[in-house]
């Protein structure tokens, strides 16, 4: 007959044996470290989504002091460096005459019937200035650089505040005397760097503001207008035959051109204002 503690020995060296058995298997590692591979992965991919998201919202919210209302009409007028003049609209040249601009860039005055395609059109040429001006009376922003000082990422950056935005058009401007210039019917901001700040500021303060351009409504595409060869902007100064800043023919319509915006369009502003005045001085 077997002793109790013959029987007790036997089974605390079976439990034993079992116990180095369990110590003795190898702790799966690699399954480990792809959890932890995935859980960091999840919580990385969250984290710039809400990143993101947090960085639009912010973004939002600081333009909304820029967009124009009742009660602000012209946003612009908070942002430092703004040049304003008041220009009549509806003042046309034909296609083979110059205009002898007050400005460099324009931001006003005479300009050619045919209006440069400003539906987030990107130029990477130089346009005949008479041309780019027209885009401008219809509500558009103008960004001209410096082909010179303005390459590489700054260029890019500029590109992609216009590409495939309505109401917008972009063209490199030789000789300009800043590296950047915003252009808006009545106003102009130059600046250093496609860095600042006050780019997004002057587009959503200007672009289709009822308040600051004559022709509210009217379209920005032009079908008359040869995007992929367009007219070439002229270097040399206009001669003693260019129309004056008073001169052009005045016109009431322009039914041969596209037309206007259809009402049904929620981004086409309500009802015109009239042009903005100011006593800034201007700079060339």
């Amino acid at each position: 007959m077997v002793s109790g503690k013959k029987t007790k020995a036997n089974r605390d060296s079976v439990l034993a044996a079992r116990a180095s058995v369990v110590a003795s298997k190898p702790k799966p590692w690699g399954t480990i470290a792809a959890v932890v591979a995935v859980v960091a992965l999840a919580v990385g991919v969250f984290g710039y989504a809400y990143t993101k998201i947090d960085a639009q919202n912010a973004k939002a919210e600081a333009l909304a002091q820029w967009t124009p209302s009742d009660t602000n009409k012209d946003p612009s007028d908070k942002i430092a460096g703004v040049v304003k003049k008041t220009y009549e609209g509806s003042k046309h040249v034909t296609a083979t005459q110059r205009v002898a601009y007050d400005q460099s860039p324009p931001f006003g005055g005479p300009h050619d019937g045919v209006w440069a395609d400003c539906m987030g059109t990107v130029y990477p040429t130089a346009v005949r200035t008479e041309n780019m001006v027209h885009g401008l009376e219809h509500g558009a922003v103008w960004v001209a650089y410096n082909p010179d000082k303005v390459t590489g990422d700054a260029l890019e950056k500029l590109k992609s505040r216009v590409t495939g935005q309505p109401y917008t058009q972009m063209s490199p401007y030789p000789g300009l005397d800043k590296p950047i210039s915003l252009q808006s019917w009545g106003h102009q901001l130059k600046l250093d760097s496609a860095d600042d700040e006050r780019i997004d500021q002057f587009i959503q303060s200007l672009r289709r503001n009822p308040n600051t351009y004559p022709e509210v409504g009217a379209a920005c595409d032009s079908s008359g207008f040869p995007v992929d060869s367009p007219p070439p902007f002229v270097a040399e100064a206009p001669g003693p035959d260019a129309i004056p800043m008073t001169g052009g023919e005045t016109v009431t319509s322009e039914a041969n051109q596209p037309p206007p915006a259809a009402s049904g369009d929620p981004s086409a502003p309500a009802t015109p204002s009239g042009t903005a005045s100011s006593s800034t001085p201007p700079s060339s």
